[in-house]
């Protein structure tokens, strides 16, 4: 048997020979096709409102997201490898009904009063800075007795999912569930008690790659979802961070204040509701370069997937003073 034969006689019984592939399988280091990339508010904001005039919430649609997706992995449906992200609205009157599924997920308000998201019949009201979350596999819907639509950044663990073939999706039997008043936060982080807590850190408690940030934790005090991490964070006046990488992954949201990230050597500016994602072991680095004002950034990274698989690694950038030179400035 020729060499030719013999490789044509593996591909005929489904084989593949280790040594013609083990550099794609198991490079040095990873090399995510996912880019960084930046998604601005008044593209968000203006695209939604036009999907509020085209799309009605009902059983057809279930809801009226635009999912943020990569430019550098086209049909992924996906901002990095295992996250997605999205901006949400919801009309006043309106309902998103009740389903539930595998997929964990995260909601950041963004803009508007009078919101709700019920999560096994407990309404958790939504209102700027809040977090709202739906666990995996719980009954939830969303509405609006207000008098304005609000808008809400959605992040959940889609891909993550769907590349382990494990989601199940399933719509309640009515609209929306019976809904009483949440005897507690269990399932929502009020802006009114995370503002303080941000605002008591002080230079003690700051971080070189971050400056000043806390993490959303759950009761017994590890991140909200067993997929996804949630951060808040505070860059004051003249910061500008350190650049390190690791081998998460994550989505940023623009809370109050304008600044710029320099990812992978490509400074993006950004300002209030920007969104940007940050791949895996993408050198990244923030800025706030006001001379009076604080900026604030929430994210939503994949952190406790890799270190439950024992995956998580990190690296400081150690050349140039700890800051990436800018090979290039953003454009979109």
């Amino acid at each position: 048997m020729s060499e030719e034969e013999f490789y044509a006689e593996l591909e005929r019984r489904r084989l593949v020979a280790l040594w013609r592939v083990v550099r794609g399988l198991m490079p040095s280091q990873p090399q995510s096709r996912f880019v960084p990339h930046l998604w601005r508010w008044k593209d968000l904001q203006a695209l939604a409102t036009h999907a509020a005039e085209l799309v009605v919430v009902d059983r057809a649609a279930e809801r009226r997201v635009l999912g943020l997706e990569n430019p550098g992995v086209p049909g992924s449906c996906a901002a990095t490898p295992t996250l997605w992200a999205a901006v949400q609205i919801l009309l006043p009157g309106e309902v998103a009904p009740a389903h539930r599924h595998s997929q964990g997920a995260v909601r950041f308000i963004l803009q508007g009063e009078g919101a709700y998201t019920t999560v096994e019949g407990e309404k958790h009201v939504m209102r700027r800075g809040d977090l709202v979350l739906t666990p995996p596999w719980l009954w939830h819907d969303h509405g609006n007795v207000g008098q304005e639509p609000t808008i809400w950044f959605d992040g959940l663990d889609i891909p993550l999912v769907g590349l382990l073939d494990a989601s199940f999706f399933e719509q309640f039997h009515e609209q929306a569930q019976p809904a009483g008043e949440a005897p507690n936060h269990r399932w929502s982080y009020p802006w009114t008690e995370t503002a303080p807590a941000l605002m008591r850190l002080g230079e003690g408690d700051a971080t070189p790659f971050e400056d000043l940030a806390l993490q959303y934790v759950n009761a017994s005090g590890g991140p909200v979802l067993p997929t996804l991490a949630c951060w808040v964070q505070r860059l004051r006046p003249g910061v500008h961070t350190r650049a390190h990488r690791h081998v998460s992954s994550a989505v940023y949201v623009v809370f109050e204040g304008s600044g710029f990230s320099v990812l992978g050597g490509e400074r993006f500016g950004w300002g209030p509701g920007d969104m940007f994602a940050v791949p895996p072991w993408t050198w990244h680095e923030h800025a706030n370069p006001s001379s009076e004002r604080e900026a604030i950034l929430f994210s939503i990274q994949d952190t406790p997937v890799l270190q439950a698989l024992g995956l998580y690694r990190e690296e400081a950038y150690e050349a140039h003073g700890g800051r990436q030179p800018i090979a290039r400035e953003f454009a979109g």
